[in-house]
């Protein structure tokens, strides 16, 4: 079975990024694709989006990284048919610097997902809320990157810097990482700031801009509360309509570029 790995990164925080990460694997999955979620976010929240609360000791992301597990022993199977976990824990914060004296530091992600590619069609990495060595290791093990954008006036401010570490990392790192699209997300067709942010992505980036946007919705932002995706949660408000139209546009550019 081919594997896609795809991060899901930006370093500003509150652009739904989780959000983004949660719902597509939910809507890949209701799809019938095999997805393995991977939550390298110490705050755990993608872990929680699919109900688990409280993850097994050492049964997480924590221990594949200090050589403790194999990740094969620590991914869960999420309440949705066809969509795994691997967890994350809160002792995720400290593995940065437990990492900063390893050789290949920034490719223990790539190592650890070795052994689960062939099992899962797509594998999308909820990263951290910062360009840290949790992130370089999600971009390093990645086949492309989605960026998710709130389209807000600061949504450009940081990307010229996400761009430039994707850029170094493509460089030094991973020779095939590519961005897989820009999400616009948090979307509000009244106001007209929305309109110019978008339109100012548009022109920088163009074909690389989703055409589905993600709209605000409280849904969207009550269904982690419950432990559920979307999907599960309210499968007909406007913010589960929104991503399963970016899952049928995600999988259309996935099957164009083969």
């Amino acid at each position: 079975m081919d594997t896609r790995i795809i991060a899901l990164a930006n370093q500003k925080g509150g652009v739904g990024k989780t959000t983004t990460t949660l719902n597509l694997a939910a809507v890949l999955a209701d799809k019938g694709k095999k997805v393995l979620l991977v939550d390298s976010d110490p705050q755990g929240n993608a872990s929680s989006g699919v109900g688990v609360f409280k993850t097994n000791e050492d049964k997480n992301i924590y221990s594949c990284f200090i050589g403790a597990k194999e990740a094969v022993d620590c991914i869960l199977p999420a309440k949705l048919k066809n969509l795994s976990i691997l967890p994350a824990s809160i002792d995720l914060v400290g593995v940065e610097v437990e990492l900063i004296a390893q050789e290949n530091r920034e490719k223990r992600l790539k190592s650890i997902l070795r052994s689960v590619t062939g099992h899962f069609q797509y594998i999308l990495i909820d990263c951290p809320p910062s360009l840290g060595l949790l992130t370089i290791n999600a971009l390093t093990a990645a086949d492309s990157v989605l960026i998710p954008l709130q389209c807000e006036y600061f949504a450009l401010e940081g990307l010229a810097q996400l761009v430039q570490t994707i850029r170094k990392v493509k460089k030094h790192l991973n020779r095939e990482l590519f961005i897989e699209g820009l999400l616009l997300t948090m979307y509000d067709r009244r106001n007209r700031l929305t309109h110019s942010v978008a339109s100012e992505i548009q022109k920088h980036f163009g074909e690389q801009v989703y055409r589905t946007v993600i709209p605000r919705n409280v849904r969207l932002s009550e269904s982690p509360s419950h432990g559920q995706t979307i999907i599960e949660y309210d499968a007909g408000c406007s913010g589960a309509k929104a991503y399963k139209q970016l899952g049928t546009e995600f999988l259309m550019r996935t099957k164009a570029r083969a």
